[in-house]
């Protein structure tokens, strides 16, 4: 993603003078983001005062960033518009690690490895929150800090401020002693090294206040203890909820793959699709995380989904400005295009790679061999018709398309030269029956 993308992206999050809010705090309130903090009312007063310096922080234990993350980067710049001044921490050391999580022990990856994801990270918060003007943004890795330390110093200077009782309370922790798996000493560790990052932070650049998911409070709070129990200074911290659907299952994910920011790991394709099936009881609440739309423009598109649901009004808005802020509006614009084309109201010819390879991930495949495989075989693999008799009274009909071109001949093999970009065949049955060969051999 180039500047001028970047630019616009951050353009899309100007509305800060929301007539609906007195100060940022009440505006998160608002819109959901508040699940647990320190004492309420002083941070809301630090926040509603002279500008603050915050901080978030992005383990790199993958190569990209996800929606779970989207919430804490748009969050970070919520703040960046309020006049306060971001931190964006890339946990070089602590992704040498990982938190503890829930489902077992992480497998420890290399230096080098950690080292190019970081970098990844850092390339991708860049684009959400603003390096220059007025209040700009400061990346900073906890590597930095912690890489010259010894052991036998971090014990003494850090270790001795944390108390093996209260460590052994946080949920997390209780949970995965108690599970037949445990927790090794490397993950029990974890929270004195991200407490060790805010005392960091505070003595570094006078940061006063942290956030992150609510998944995250008793690392979050560890930092907040350490900073009172060293320096005798009371300091801020936020929990977000853990977003999830109405349905009880976790947000951003895609029958078990996880929603990437990073366009090679999630197409966006993928991405748009992702965010236009939003179901109607969940919408509204992803328009206040996700968007920078004002108060009264979310109530009038909350008002459109319950008025007239099937026009998808609300849909529309968050997914073109979601796919927008993190691909930019152009390829946003592109991805709406190539979805008109694969239902036949477009040219599927002028459909880029990298689009139909998210297409194809998103509804049903057939592998076939380019030159060789019939229209009604493809119908039948597909799964668009369940017999070769169907898919042959399907051609009969008018209902069989190749390429958005009604099929006359299913018996008649698709020639290679049809084959988009020398892989792809769109099929469609009928108006919205869509599927995508792969070429194979």
């Amino acid at each position: 993603m180039d500047e001028s993308t970047v630019e616009t992206n951050l353009a899309l999050a100007e509305q800060r003078n929301d007539p609906s809010f007195d100060n940022v705090w009440q505006e998160l309130r608002w819109r959901g983001l508040v699940h647990n903090s320190t004492d309420e009312a002083a941070l809301e007063e630090a926040l509603a005062g002279d500008p603050i310096t915050y901080y978030c922080g992005f383990d790199p234990t993958a190569a990209s960033l996800h929606l779970g993350h989207l919430v804490q980067l748009l969050t970070m710049r919520r703040f960046q518009l309020a006049g306060h001044r971001p931190l964006a921490l890339v946990g070089g050391s602590t992704g040498l690690i990982g938190d503890p999580r829930q489902s077992g022990e992480r497998v420890l990856n290399t230096p080098d490895v950690v080292r190019g994801w970081a970098t990844s990270l850092r390339r991708q918060i860049e684009h959400y929150i603003a390096f220059d003007g007025e209040n700009p943004a400061t990346m900073v890795n906890n590597l930095d800090w912690t890489e010259g330390i010894s052991a036998l110093e971090f014990l003494r200077d850090i270790g001795k401020y944390f108390r093996v009782g209260s460590m052994i309370k946080r949920d997390i922790v209780a949970k995965r002693l108690d599970s037949e798996d445990g927790l090794s000493y490397t993950e029990f560790s974890y929270q004195i090294l991200q407490g060790f990052d805010y005392l960091q932070l505070f003595r570094r650049y006078g940061c006063t206040f942290q956030f992150g998911g609510s998944d995250q409070w008793g690392n979050i709070t560890s930092g907040t203890e350490l900073v009172r129990r060293v320096e005798n200074a009371k300091v801020h911290a936020l929990g977000t909820p853990l977003i999830t659907n109405s349905d009880g299952t976790k947000l951003g994910k895609s029958e078990g793959n996880a929603i990437w920011l990073d366009s090679e790991l999630c197409s966006p394709y993928t991405f748009y699709q992702y965010w236009l099936n939003t179901a109607d009881a969940d919408v509204v609440d992803r328009l206040k995380v996700f968007t920078f739309r004002s108060r009264a423009e979310i109530e009038d598109l909350a008002e459109s989904a319950v008025e007239r649901p099937q026009a998808r009004e609300a849909q529309r808005a968050l997914a073109w400005d979601v796919t927008s802020l993190v691909h930019g509006e152009e390829v946003t614009a592109q991805v709406i295009e190539a979805s008109k084309a694969l239902f036949g109201r477009g040219a599927v010819e002028e459909i880029d790679e990298a689009t139909l390879r998210g297409a194809a991930a998103e509804v049903s495949t057939v592998d076939a061999v380019p030159g060789e495989t019939t229209v009604v075989d493809l119908l039948v693999g597909s799964g668009l018709v369940g017999s070769k008799s169907e898919a042959r009274r399907t051609v009969k009909d008018g209902g069989a398309y190749v390429n958005n071109e009604k099929i006359d001949d299913g018996e008649a093999a698709v020639p290679a030269a049809s084959w988009l970009h020398g892989q792809y065949l769109v099929l469609r049955r009928g108006k919205r029956n869509l599927a995508i060969a792969v070429a194979q051999g």
